[in-house]
């Protein structure tokens, strides 16, 4: 039998996931516990859900949008049913299909189903990666949760740092699958299932996305298409028992939501933003005449210095569970506080630019192309001439992207590509690093992703995008913001035949020459004010460079420290302490990559997770093994 306190702990530090109901199955074999954020059959759906014969066992987070039809289907073939919920649905398909019910499934989903009879546990992830699902295995034991500190409630889980995956975190702000900053605790991949049986793993994919896939569209067919899967795919997402609203930028990604729920829902539509007062990146104006058009029961937050940023991101430390340095994640956690306030579900615009190329990045790799036919000295020389160039406090200033991308041009392609979304580069990353293990990012890039060619580029980085940054940044960052405030936030661009629908379109309907996400805002035109559809992309994230200048100085100068530095045996305290000089004296702004170190050392200190720098022979020993495997 299992200690009753341990899955009680794990439990209760998952409570804001599920503050509505929580419970624990127990057998001599396994112990499950649920948490539920009611949102369909207030009533129904109480987990852990049993089968009649008391022989199954679901636990599971999230959502599954076509459980009616579902529900319908398993009737006809004989199943009953106890109450109106997709978790009573989800167990049933399992009974009637075992794991190939989850190719069946369009939602959001981490689930867990136990037989007792076969001491048999399934784990399995949605097709996308929405929903978050780790695992650690203990000698012939499995320990699993939705969030990393519910696997660390168990005394048998390490708390160790993963050298691997550090530089990974350092070039991209996020650890990327199958990482996890954590070493022995691993990521079930999206769109697969993990079986246990008598301590014997097998994991094997239910759905997989196609890079390749390539159909004969005209802009008029592409659009007739695209319009009907986001009418479907919102009015699913909007299925709910409880008040749904909607996430508002400004930007077409948002408004595009805004406009399906407005012809499907009767009643005013309640929109939630951020803004920054007096900042040239504040998207106020936008946002302002969006709601005017629909209406809208608006609710916003000047995210300003007086908010408690510091407390704030202290807090973030802990419900973040693992490191991303994402500056995005402040504006979400303030967001998600607002939001929580009046509703328990809202709509996201996560997915679109991946799928549509909306990212300057992506242009920047063209650009790129162009730019290495010119001498390597040449540039070289630029980049020191433009050392005299004061920096900017705006966010992303233009005087930032165009050093940046200097600095990205003299890289190979795809180290490129990263680097421009991301902070460390593998050379800088060795004068930083105490103990350089020489992982590089060539892993990620050797899956397989389109080839990159003349005309592949797009596909490549498009690919990448969606397995590594939509997954492993985005998708967490949210959830984990989100869910902290005990919000479900729903993306109903990753509704999987608009994902399978996007992998088909040629480049031209993603960018042409500086128009970007050209379907989508070909199908909006004439929907949405043309203010809207021309208007340049921002970002939601804040802007770091000054702040760190500023209201978060003391944050950064406490956070890393001579002494916190060398408490993490990790870096050359003097490359940290450089870099904060050459911050603060404006040499530069590398906001990000302080940001990065801030997110990391925080998380460490909360989590009381040890590094041993010592290990270095270790890690490289393991890389070498997992490459030759």
């Amino acid at each position: 039998m299992f200690d009753p306190a341990v899955i009680q702990q794990s439990i209760g530090s998952l409570i804001h996931r599920g503050p509505d109901q929580q419970a624990v199955h127990e057998s001599r074999l396994v112990s499950l516990g649920a948490v539920r954020l009611q949102i369909i059959d207030l009533e129904g759906g109480v987990q852990p859900f049993e089968s009649a014969d008391g022989n199954t066992v679901l636990v599971f987070n999230g959502e599954i949008y076509n459980y009616r039809e579902l529900r319908a289907e398993l009737a006809d073939e004989g199943h009953y049913f106890t109450s109106h919920s997709d978790t009573e649905v989800l167990l049933h398909a399992f009974l009637e299909w075992d794991t190939d019910c989850f190719r069946k499934l369009r939602g959001m989903f981490a689930a867990a189903l136990w037989s007792e009879r076969d001491r048999r546990l399934v784990l399995a992830r949605d097709r996308v990666g929405i929903k978050p699902l780790y695992f650690h295995r203990s000698g012939v034991d499995i320990i699993f949760g939705s969030e990393i500190k519910a696997l660390l409630a168990h005394p048998n889980v390490p708390r160790r740092l993963d050298g691997a995956a550090l530089p990974h975190y350092l070039s991209l702000n996020y650890s990327p699958y199958p990482y996890t900053m954590l070493e022995g605790i691993e990521k079930l991949k999206p769109g697969h299932w993990l079986e246990w049986r008598d301590a014997k793993v097998d994991v094997q994919p239910f759905a997989r996305f196609s890079f390749n896939a390539r159909e004969e569209w005209t802009v008029e067919s592409a659009q007739e298409a695209l319009d009907g899967l986001m009418k479907n795919s919102v009015r699913e997402h909007l299925s709910a028992d409880v008040p749904v609203g909607i996430w508002l930028s400004g930007g077409v990604d948002s408004s595009a939501l805004l406009h399906y729920a407005h012809e499907i829902l009767p009643q005013r539509l309640k929109t939630f933003s951020i803004r920054f007062n007096g900042r040239s990146f504040d998207e106020t104006p936008y946002i302002r005449e969006i709601v005017d058009r629909y209406g809208t029961e608006h609710h916003e937050l000047d995210l300003n210095p007086s908010v408690g940023l510091a407390n704030a991101i202290e807090q973030m430390s802990y419900f973040a569970d693992e490191p991303v340095a994402d500056a995005g994640a402040v504006p979400g956690w303030f967001l998600s506080q607002l939001t929580s306030k009046s509703v328990k579900v809202a709509l996201s615009g996560e997915g679109a630019d991946e799928l549509f190329g909306g990212y300057i990045t992506y242009r920047a790799d063209f650009l790129a192309g162009h730019a290495r036919r010119v001498p390597k000295p040449l540039r070289r020389t630029l980049l020191k001439l433009l050392r005299h160039w004061p920096v900017s406090d705006d966010k992303i200033s233009f005087e930032y992207k165009f050093k940046r991308f200097l600095e990205g041009s003299l890289l190979p392609s795809d180290e490129a590509h990263v680097y421009w979304n991301g902070t460390f580069s593998h050379s800088q990353q060795r004068d930083l690093l105490a103990n350089s293990n020489g992982c590089t990012l060539n892993r990620l890039f050797e899956a397989d992703l389109p080839c990159l060619d003349r005309a592949g580029y797009i596909r490549r980085y498009l690919a990448f995008d969606q397995r590594y940054y939509l997954v492993d940044d985005l998708l967490q960052k949210v959830d984990r913001m989100s869910m902290a405030h005990s919000l479900e936030v729903r993306p109903p661009y990753l509704d999987h035949r608009i994902i399978e629908f996007a992998s088909t379109l040629p480049n031209d309907l993603r960018i042409q020459g500086r128009a970007q996400k050209v379907i989508l805002k070909r199908l909006m035109k004439g929907k949405l004010p043309e203010s809207i559809l021309r208007r340049p992309k921002i970002g939601l994230d804040i802007p770091i460079h000054d702040w760190l200048r500023g209201p978060l100085r003391e944050l950064l100068m406490d956070t890393l420290s001579q002494k916190a530095i060398e408490e993490t045996e990790l870096f050359h305290k003097n490359a940290v302490q450089n870099l904060i000089a050459d911050h603060m004296d404006r040499r530069m702004n590398v906001g990000y990559h302080l940001w990065g170190l801030i997110t990391l050392i925080l998380w460490m200190k909360q989590w009381n997770v040890q590094s041993t720098g010592s290990a270095t022979q270790e890690i490289i020993a393991r890389e070498t093994e997992q490459s030759l495997a």
